[in-house]
């Protein structure tokens, strides 16, 4: 009896230890390499770039950005600059379809529900600025923040104040006449331009040979153009571009020429004018019906002077009225104030971006468009010497800001260069 029951006791302690060596054989080396597992995706994610990956694979796929890569660059631009809805693909307009790069080195063209513009005055690439350019490339003529704030933008506009060639016949009775050799089409691009209004008093400065150079050469560089154009429906044609899943127009036109034969009306090729509201506001409410948000960059007002004349007041207004959102003025070479109309700005004068050897006072104007379509304004205060252009230092910067606020009909600017109604 004795006997039995010890050999029931000894069976009941190795199937024990059978039991519990099969336990630790299966269990304990699964715990090791969940530890092991565990350790390896701490690793993972501390790789932000591995742990962007993830993060892209887990949510929903991404909105892609819109276009067909750089091989169609210039036939889209082409297009789109005749006033239809474009996808402005190509390197003139990276960041509408596939993403400008800045400095972080992530995309912007994917919709995040704003989309950030930025606008530049007057630039006319004289000798001292190709001079910089040949010896020091661009950054011979613009400082790296300003560069970058250009390219990363998803769309960049400037007037371009003068004609690209090298033909034609000088202009009479004109103090100065511009003109730049096609090649110099290279500063535009690495800029990071995307459209230029040829819409003002130099644009013609050798005739219309020249300004048919100058469409010629933009098309051939990948740029759009407005304001001026070959046929009267050319020149009065909108360009129409996608970014953020929105489409934003832009139209342009003068109301400062030297002679009436420049009005496109009177002579084609020729330029868009604007002494009489009638043929824009007419033109903005049909590109109105194309785009979400609507830009107007007018030509005007008196050189060196800081105060707008009561026709630009009254001519901007009618422009919003007719649906623009935001008005952006260049001609007299310097700044002038800012004002909102119905809650909408106009920003009457940019002054000189580029051009000669010394400017006293600019800004870039950048521009965030906000999801319900709603323009946020920032001034970029900067100027030029040795023909490069320039952020100003904080102290110069803040008393400018404070210049512009000075001479503005019921906006102010911050420290930070933001626009305010008040």
């Amino acid at each position: 009896m004795k006997k039995q029951a010890r050999a029931t006791l000894v069976s009941l302690v190795i199937l024990v230890l059978i039991g519990a060596g099969l336990f630790f054989w299966a269990y304990v080396p699964s715990q090791g390499d969940e530890a092991k597992e565990a350790s390896s995706w701490e690793r993972l994610m501390q790789d932000d770039d591995l742990k962007e990956a993830h993060t892209m694979e887990v949510l929903e796929k991404p909105q892609e950005a819109a276009g067909d890569g750089q091989g169609q660059a210039e036939e889209d631009a082409g297009q789109s600059s005749q006033g239809q809805v474009g996808e402005n693909t190509g390197e003139n307009s990276e960041g509408q379809a596939e993403g400008k790069t800045g400095e972080s080195g992530q995309e912007t063209g994917i919709d995040s529900g704003e989309v950030t513009l930025v606008f530049a005055g007057d630039i006319y690439l004289s000798p001292y600025v190709q001079d910089n350019y040949r010896s020091l490339g661009i950054d011979g003529i613009i400082s790296e923040r300003l560069l970058a704030m250009m390219k990363d933008a998803d769309i960049a506009m400037a007037n371009q104040e003068f004609p690209f060639s090298t033909a034609g016949t000088k202009a009479p009775d004109k103090q100065f006449n511009f003109r730049v050799d096609p090649s110099y089409t290279a500063i535009l691009k690495e800029l990071g331009l995307d459209v230029v209004t040829l819409a003002n008093n130099h644009a013609l400065d050798y005739g219309t040979e020249a300004l048919m150079d100058s469409f010629e050469a933009l098309d051939s560089a990948g740029i759009a153009y407005i304001g001026a154009g070959a046929s009267r429906e050319r020149a009065m044609q909108p360009y129409i571009v996608q970014a953020g899943q929105k489409n934003f127009g832009f139209l342009a036109a003068s109301r400062v020429i030297p002679v009436i034969d420049w009005n496109v009306e009177n002579q084609q090729p020729g330029m868009f004018c604007t002494y009489d509201s009638k043929l824009l506001t007419e033109a903005v409410q049909q590109a109105r019906q194309q785009c979400d948000f609507l830009t107007v960059y007018v030509h005007w007002g008196v050189e060196k002077s800081d105060t707008p004349e009561d026709y630009q007041r009254q001519l901007a207004k009618e422009y919003i009225d007719a649906g623009a959102d935001l008005v952006v003025g260049a001609h007299p070479h310097v700044l002038q104030g800012i004002e909102y109309y119905n809650g909408k700005p106009i920003v009457y004068s940019l002054g000189n971006y580029i051009f000669n050897q010394e400017i006293a006072a600019t800004v870039l104007l950048k521009v965030r468009v906000t999801a319900d379509h709603q323009a946020v304004l920032q001034l970029i205060p900067a100027s030029a010497t040795g023909a490069k252009t320039k952020e100003m230092e904080l102290e110069e910067a803040n008393g400018l800001c404070q210049q512009i606020t000075d001479i503005s009909f019921g906006a102010e600017i911050d420290s930070e260069g933001m626009v305010r109604q008040k």
